[in-house]
């Protein structure tokens, strides 16, 4: 495959030979920590773009207008929501009453483990990144934010990373830099309708708000199912609170058509948000320098962890590792074991008592204990990922990464309640489909038709509900770095594969003989997911700023950039 020739780079007399160039491609929660980590470190004055597609930077897809219904949550507490120039509580507290109130949060009901709407976070970021600029120019830092310009490609050159630009007016541009920070977040379509009534995905929200009463499929039962559930109740009834406090579903005149049902292969719903104190309490045998050893022993990883996994368990709740048999579980066993009694009652009436339990446990401040050893192992557990042989991923993902992500993507109360509520109400049911299922996406009448345990389900409307997917090195959006071999698959793997993401050291560097120390680091959450497979948005953002910011502030002190300003060629 050819690669593009260019002129040799030239810089212009004006350009100093000490300040580093510095890009970010998107401006979402990524980029906003990282800023921050890096400014904590008072480096020496450099040269700062920031480039974003959408009209205004610093709110993030997650949380921007229009891709979100206000009626969505976030999944994340303010307590878990590492603080920026001012921490979401302190940030919540500082807001007129009105704008509260039009964020749909009640200024009475501020809280640390609150959970709130996911446009009020996208408000908070968009705030705190105004003011990280602010300071960043106070510290002699040239700040250049650049709206409304996809960066359509990237090269690595042996004196900078050449980025192609492309504006809204359609002129295209090229601008080099020292180093490069892509953080371009989650990829979904634009226009998620990829077919007439079957979508890709439930974002933008606005997207679903048009669709006609009618019998929709969601594939999902977890956080991205629950948005789209959620979007299309609000814009088919509302929910009311009643005077005792019971949420209810009131359907809209003229929706009588309406009506969800959310399938997966175990037919669960999520669990409600569990009381856990923080920051973690260390354990005591499945720890990080466990794993350590496992790795430096250069052999086999999986059983040996679950066996450090099986002891931590049966330390911290020995009554629960008894009821499921974990001493003599093999790690096949155990997530079945794990979801067995879910499985066998109905999604509904587990949702119920489950949601009881915890708002129990939330007034009185009780822990279950083997919830909270499962939520702090899963950090552990996910450093020998990387180390795995393919046999051994394929193991991991599907008997044991299932175990993980269900215990810590646990969800709003306030989510559970509505799911109930629509159930209630006619407008929502939950079915198994097993892994045998077949879906038909190309019927003449749209939609699809989902085959699965010997039934057939038409639905007019099919929404792919089931969160974002590893991705495979084919879909990175800047084809030079692929033609280049920078960028390239962590682990060849069979097309029915998880894909393992791209190869990447754990300081996110491209693993490439043919690109310079510290020229790109991709924090590009969809090409990560395969090496670190409990990415958790915010928290994730924040802890990959760190380690990014670190490595920016020791090349901008090595006086590594020579450029003042980036270069522009026609």
């Amino acid at each position: 495959m050819l690669l593009r020739l260019r002129a040799p780079f030239r810089r212009p007399a004006h350009c100093s030979r000490m300040t580093s160039q510095i890009a970010f491609v998107g401006a979402g929660p990524t980029t906003i920590y990282t800023l921050h980590a890096l400014l904590n470190r008072k480096p020496r004055p450099f040269a700062l773009t920031i480039f974003e597609t959408q009209p205004t930077a610093g709110r993030g897809t997650p949380y921007r207008p229009g891709w979100n219904d206000p009626a969505m949550l976030s999944n994340i507490a303010s307590i878990e929501i590492p603080p920026l120039e001012e921490t979401l509580i302190e940030w919540l507290n500082s807001q007129a009453p009105g704008r509260l109130v039009d964020l749909g949060i009640d200024p009475a009901e501020i809280g640390e483990r609150t959970f709130y709407p996911r446009l009020a976070l996208g408000e908070y970021f968009y705030d705190q990144f105004q003011a990280l600029l602010e300071r960043a120019r106070g510290q002699g830092i040239a700040v250049d934010v650049r709206t409304r310009c996809r960066v359509v490609d990237a090269v690595s050159e042996p004196d900078a990373m050449c980025l192609t630009v492309r504006a809204r007016s359609g002129e295209t541009s090229e601008a080099r830099f020292d180093h490069v920070v892509l953080a371009t977040g989650h990829q979904w379509p634009e226009d998620p309708q990829v077919r007439a009534g079957y979508f890709l995905s439930p974002w933008p929200a606005t997207a679903l708000t048009a669709i006609p009463p009618a019998r929709v499929g969601i594939r999902g039962t977890s956080l991205s199912a629950i948005d789209a559930a959620v979007a299309l109740a609000v814009a088919n009834g509302d929910f009311i609170d009643d005077d005792d406090g019971i949420l209810t579903y009131v359907p809209a005149r003229g929706t009588g058509e309406f009506h969800m049902t959310m399938m997966s292969r175990k037919g669960l719903l999520p669990e409600a948000d569990f009381f856990a104190p923080l920051p973690y309490e260390p354990l005591a045998i499945c720890t990080p320098e466990a794993m350590d050893a496992l790795i430096a022993a250069d052999g086999l990883l999986l059983d040996p962890a679950f066996a450090l996994f099986k002891q931590e368990l049966m330390v911290a709740d020995p009554d629960y590792a008894q009821d499921i048999g974990i001493a003599k579980a093999e790690l096949e066993d155990f997530c079945e074991r794990y979801f067995a009694a879910r499985a066998d009652t109905d999604p509904f009436d587990w949702a119920e008592a489950n949601l009881a339990e915890a708002a129990r446990n939330y007034a009185a401040e009780y822990t279950v204990p083997w919830r909270y050893a499962i939520l702090r192992m899963h950090e552990v557990l996910a450093l020998i990922v990387p180390h795995l042989d393919a046999e051994e991923y394929r193991r991991f993902a599907k008997h044991f990464k299932p175990v993980f992500v269900d215990d810590y993507a646990t969800v709003p109360h306030e989510s559970i309640k509505r799911m109930l509520a629509l159930h209630r109400a006619g407008k929502l049911d939950v079915i198994a489909i097993g892994d045998a299922y077949q879906i038909d996406s190309h019927r003449p009448e749209g939609g699809a038709s989902v085959s699965a345990n010997g039934e057939r389900h038409d639905f007019p409307v099919f929404i792919e509900a089931t969160g974002q997917r590893p991705l495979h090195a084919k879909a990175f959006p800047f084809p030079s770095l692929l033609d280049q071999g920078i960028v390239r698959d962590a682990q060849p793997a069979a097309p029915s594969a998880e894909s393992r993401g791209i190869a990447i050291d754990d300081r996110f560097h491209p693993i490439s003989d043919d690109i310079p120390a510290d020229q790109l680091f991709c924090l590009s959450l969809p090409f990560l997911l395969g090496r670190h497979p409990f990415i958790q948005g915010i928290t994730s953002s924040h802890e990959m700023g760190l380690v990014v910011a670190e490595q920016l502030a020791a090349a901008i002190e090595r006086g590594s950039g020579e450029a003042d300003q980036p270069a522009v060629a026609a």
